[in-house]
């Protein structure tokens, strides 16, 4: 008999239990693969005060990509397209593993911050929105994590401390940015255990609906600006060092700072001067930002601090922060020069990216195509209440916005008399600058400040690319020009070209005599731009071998002295002689001097310092630079410790050193923002 096997079918409920155990098993054999949503944290999630650092963490970021950015945001709930800032993630070492970190000094706001990582993907770049140097700006559509707030902690008292002259000699004013407006004060006395003195500051502060155009009435580029407060520190004796403090009990103080009050009748004035500094930012933003401007306040800090207790002051001629309607940037700038600003008087006058709007009162038709958005719909706003100077220069807006103000003033530091005016607004005989201008220059007391420089923005005098501005200058040579060579200025300073020139001794395009061979001398204006101290949107003028096509403009004659380097200029002044030295920021060393006497003769004409790889001397140029008192002042702790014999060693090998260093190489950037 066959028997046949019966087969066996397996039982409707263990088919499932089969199919879960096969899943389980090939699951365990696939690669692990984290199923966790990408994650961001922050430390530490307070900080104690602008400048300190927050660490930034992500992980679990799936397929990472160059294009995942980080988003930086105050305050927290701003929308998405309204960031201050942002990283892409491939800046950490790690990112590709979809984790990373990315470290980052941040400025107080007033407000809260969070950060937000982005996917961006190529095929989602908008060429229609771009940031200052023409980049795409980061798109927003796909958001991978959030953090949560970081804050600044609480009592830490008032920041962006800065100090001003006032027209009276035995005044300091005392500037400083604080969250509301409960009554602040600044202490002070001539010692840290002596700080008995008080006074009241007053506040003020500005609105959105104060500015007159986008970006700086627009979500994108408004931030609340916090309380600006102004305190007059009064009955101080010349030349002594007062200690500070600024803020209240129950808001809290800040750190104890220093200054030394101002002595007219000092036979020596010291003053550092340049233009067109800027801030930087250590992130990217809508606005291309200055990270020059970090060398040149090292180097002014190392040079004020030489000095001990000699007063000083700071000369900042124009192109400020260079926010341009994003008002963050202007809290950035003040924390960046807090520690110069605090310690000596941060003197300003206006220029085009604090200014200009299409609407502003005073466009005449010559003047149409050079006045424009350059200020960023700020319309001097910010400028005039953050900063107070000395006078009580102010034209109105025509809008709601209140009045412009240091525009023009003048004052006297020991042996020199400053004044400031304004490019900007009208300087037109008949005007109020004009008269302001003229009644000043007739009334210095030349037996108690033999030495005159006037300083202002856009330059009467540069060799540089700078067509659009022609006009002005014609008017300024027209109706300025007198004034300075019949009040016989010694100097006059402007900056808006962003390179460092020095002229002869000019009236009307026309070198004076100088007198070096014993010639009848005429005392002629000597014209400096100093616009050379962050910013660096301008072409240089010597040819470049991988730029044959770009435009070079020829050294004429009465050019003496053109530079490259970023910088900023010492000014050292006794009763019988004025010395201006170029210092360049990368080496802090001194690359061109001129000498001037009190007479008005020019006695050491400079043109030294070697090459500087855009450094061009003119023809009327080759005195070699000599060293100041001041630069040897600065050198002499260092020539004291190493003595005689290791000094002359080490000078020497410098010196070889620098003689065989290839000058530096520039790349244009962009031609006409100025």
């Amino acid at each position: 008999m066959n028997k046949q096997k019966t087969r066996m079918s397996p039982s409707p409920v263990a088919i499932p239990v089969m199919m879960s155990v096969v899943v389980i098993i090939l699951i365990n054999l696939m690669p692990a693969q984290s199923s966790s949503s990408p994650t961001l944290t922050i430390t530490p999630k307070i900080l104690k005060k602008s400048g300190d650092t927050a660490l930034i963490e992500w992980s679990n970021v799936p397929s990472p990509s160059s294009l995942d950015w980080l988003g930086i945001y105050s305050p927290p709930d701003s929308s998405h397209d309204c960031f201050i800032g942002y990283k892409f993630l491939n800046t950490s070492p790690s990112w590709a593993s979809g984790s990373g970190s990315i470290s980052l000094p941040l400025t107080n706001l007033r407000s809260k911050y969070s950060f937000r990582i982005f996917r961006w993907t190529q095929s989602e770049v908008d060429l229609t929105k771009l940031d200052h140097d023409h980049n795409p700006l980061p798109g927003t559509a796909h958001l991978l994590s959030q953090s949560k707030p970081l804050g600044f902690a609480a009592g830490r008292g008032p920041e962006q401390v800065h100090l001003a002259f006032t027209d009276e000699e035995s005044e300091m004013r005392v500037m400083f940015v604080a969250e509301d407006a409960e009554e602040r004060y600044v202490r002070y006395g001539e010692g840290e255990e002596e700080m008995d003195e008080v006074v009241v500051a007053r506040v003020e502060r500005y609105e959105r609906d104060d500015m007159c155009d986008a970006p700086a009435n627009s979500s994108v580029g408004w931030r609340d600006p916090g309380w600006v407060f102004d305190g007059v520190i009064k009955g101080l004796k010349k030349g002594v060092r007062y200690y500070y403090q600024v803020g209240s009990d129950s808001k809290g103080w800040s750190k104890i700072h220093s200054f030394v009050s101002r002595n007219e009748d000092s036979d020596e004035t010291i003053a550092f001067l340049f233009g067109d500094m800027g801030t930087a930012t250590p992130y990217s933003t809508f606005l291309r930002t200055q990270d020059e401007s970090i060398s040149t306040v090292k180097w002014i800090l190392r040079d004020i601090e030489a000095l001990g207790d000699k007063p000083a002051f700071v000369s900042h001629i124009g192109d400020i922060s260079y926010a341009r309607g994003y008002s963050w940037l202007w809290d950035q700038f003040f924390a960046q020069i807090e520690p110069l600003a605090s310690k000596v008087a941060y003197h300003v006058c206006i220029g085009n990216h604090e200014y200009d709007w299409p609407l502003q009162p005073w466009r005449p038709d010559w003047a149409k195509t050079i006045y424009r958005t350059d200020g960023g719909g700020e319309c001097g706003v910010p400028y005039s209440l953050k900063f107070h100077m000395p006078g009580n220069s102010l034209e109105p807006t025509g809008t709601r916005s209140p009045a412009t103000r240091n525009l023009y003033y003048s004052f006297n530091n020991g042996v020199v008399h400053f004044v400031y005016i304004s490019t900007e607004t009208n300087f037109f005989p008949g005007s109020s600058q004009y008269n302001f201008i003229k009644h000043d220059l007739e009334s210095v007391d030349r037996n108690k400040t033999p030495f005159v420089v006037v300083q202002g923005h856009r330059p009467m005098y540069t060799t540089g690319n700078e067509n659009r501005d022609a006009p002005m200058r014609e008017k300024m040579l027209e109706h300025l020009e007198p004034l300075f060579v019949k009040n016989k200025v010694n100097l006059v300073l402007w900056g808006h070209v962003h390179r460092y020139e020095r002229f002869c001794p000019l009236n009307n395009f026309t070198c004076g005599s100088m007198g070096f061979n014993g010639e009848k001398w005429e005392a002629f204006p000597i014209h400096v731009v100093i616009g050379m101290a962050g910013q660096d949107w301008q072409p240089i003028w010597a040819p470049r071998a991988d730029h044959p096509n770009d435009p070079i403009y020829p050294q004429p004659q009465r050019s003496m002295y053109r530079g490259g380097e970023f910088g900023y200029t010492r000014l050292v002044a006794t009763k019988e002689k004025l010395v201006l030295s170029y210092v360049g920021n990368h080496d802090g060393e001194v690359h061109d001097m001129v000498e001037i006497l009190a007479s008005g003769q020019v006695l050491n004409n400079g043109g030294g310092g070697g090459n500087m790889g855009s450094v061009t001397a003119g023809s009327g140029a080759g005195v070699e630079v000599a060293e100041s008192k001041f630069t040897w002042y600065v050198k002499g702790a260092s020539l004291l410790i190493l003595g005689a014999f290791m000094g002359y060693v080490l000078g020497y090998i410098s010196r070889t050193r620098k003689a065989n260093t290839p000058g530096k190489t520039w790349t244009l950037v962009k031609t006409e923002d100025t």
